[in-house]
C-alpha cells in the first residue's frame, strides 16, 4: 500500500498533465504568424547554422510562431546545386541539434530542410523542431527530381502530419509539390490548415534573367491550385538565388496571393494566417472510394 504522502504526490503528478494537456488543446489559435526565410546559400554547414540562428534571432523579435526555411539549406541540393562538400553525417548532427537550441532560446518553431543519412541512403528531409527546442519529426522527399536528385537521394515512403503553435501542417518539399498534387491533398484530407513548401527551383550558377510578374509562370500558378483546390494556406519558401523561377511565397485558401518576396532578394517575409479561412472544404469532399479499379468490358 502507497504511503499517503506518495498519494499526494501522485495525485499532484495526475492535476498538473491533466492541467498541461487541456492548456495544449487550448493552445488552437484562429491566427497564427509565420515566417518565410528566403535566404541565399552558405558555403558550408557552419555558415549556414550562424544564418539560421540569425533568422531565429529575427523571427523573435517579430514574434513569428513558425518559420519555414529552404529546401536542403543545409548544405545545398545535391544534383541542383555546384561545389557542395561531401556527405557530412556527424556535421548534419551537430548542426541540427544546434538550430534546435537556438529554437528553444528564441521559442521559434521551425522547418529545417537538410540531407540525413539513413539506413536506406540519403535523404531529402525537413524537419520540424518545436518552439522548445523538441525534434519532433520529419518530412522526407519522397517524389525526387529525375536527373541529379534522383542519383542522390532515396525516399522513405512516408508522410507525417504536424502539430505546432496551435495549427495543423503538412509538408510538400519542391517537385512533390509541384508535379504530384497528391502530396499536399494527403495532408489536406488529414486536417492541414498548411501545408509548407520549402523548395529549390532556381540556379545561382547562371546569370539572372529579367523577372516575370508575379504569377505568371507554372509554379506560381501550381501554388495557388494547391491552396484553392485544397480550401487550405500553401506556403512555399525558395532559396535567394541569381536566378529564380518562383518566388517565396504565401497563398490563401481561395488561391489568392497573400504576399511575396521578390525573387533574388534576400529576406524573412513575416504573415499572418486566419486559420479560421482554412476549412479544407474541397479536401473534405474528396470520395476516394469513388475511384475504383477500371472497369472490365
Amino acid at each position: 500500500m502507497l504511503h499517503p504522502r506518495r498519494l499526494i504526490t501522485l495525485h499532484i503528478l495526475l492535476v498538473l498533465s491533466t492541467s498541461l494537456i487541456a492548456a495544449e488543446s487550448a493552445a488552437k489559435s484562429d491566427t497564427v504568424r509565420v515566417g518565410l526565410a528566403s535566404l541565399r546559400r552558405q558555403p558550408d554547414i557552419t555558415a549556414g547554422v550562424a544564418k539560421i540562428k540569425e533568422a531565429l534571432a529575427e523571427c523573435r523579435e517579430k514574434n513569428v510562431a513558425i518559420v519555414c526555411f529552404p529546401e536542403t539549406y543545409l548544405p545545398g541540393l545535391r544534383g541542383g546545386d555546384r561545389n557542395l562538400p561531401p556527405v557530412d553525417q556527424a556535421g548534419m548532427e551537430n548542426a541540427i541539434a544546434e538550430v534546435a537550441v537556438s529554437c528553444r532560446d528564441n521559442g521559434v518553431a521551425a522547418i529545417v530542410g537538410i540531407e540525413w543519412k539513413s539506413k536506406r541512403g540519403l535523404e531529402n528531409r525537413a524537419v520540424v523542431i518545436n518552439r522548445d527546442g523538441r525534434i519532433i519529426g520529419h518530412q522526407t522527399k519522397n517524389q525526387i527530381t529525375p536527373g541529379g536528385e534522383s542519383k542522390n537521394y532515396v525516399p522513405d515512403g512516408k508522410r507525417q502530419m504536424f502539430d505546432v503553435a496551435g495549427v495543423r501542417f503538412g509538408i510538400s518539399i519542391c517537385h512533390e509539390g509541384w508535379r504530384y498534387p497528391e502530396t499536399v491533398r494527403w495532408a489536406a484530407v488529414r486536417g492541414a490548415q498548411i501545408v509548407f513548401q520549402p523548395q529549390v527551383t532556381g540556379a545561382d550558377y547562371v546569370e539572372a534573367a529579367p523577372v516575370p510578374e508575379w504569377g505568371t509562370t507554372f509554379y506560381e500558378k501550381a501554388m495557388q491550385c494547391r491552396a484553392e483546390e485544397n480550401s487550405i494556406y500553401f506556403v512555399s519558401v525558395n532559396r535567394a538565388m541569381k536566378r529564380q523561377n518562383s518566388a517565396s511565397s504565401v497563398i490563401d485558401p481561395k488561391g489568392d496571393l497573400v504576399d511575396f518576396v521578390p525573387r533574388g532578394e534576400e529576406k524573412l517575409l513575416v504573415v499572418d494566417l486566419d486559420l479560421t479561412k482554412a476549412t479544407g472544404f474541397y479536401a473534405n469532399r474528396f470520395r476516394p472510394e469513388l475511384y475504383g479499379g477500371e472497369e472490365k468490358e
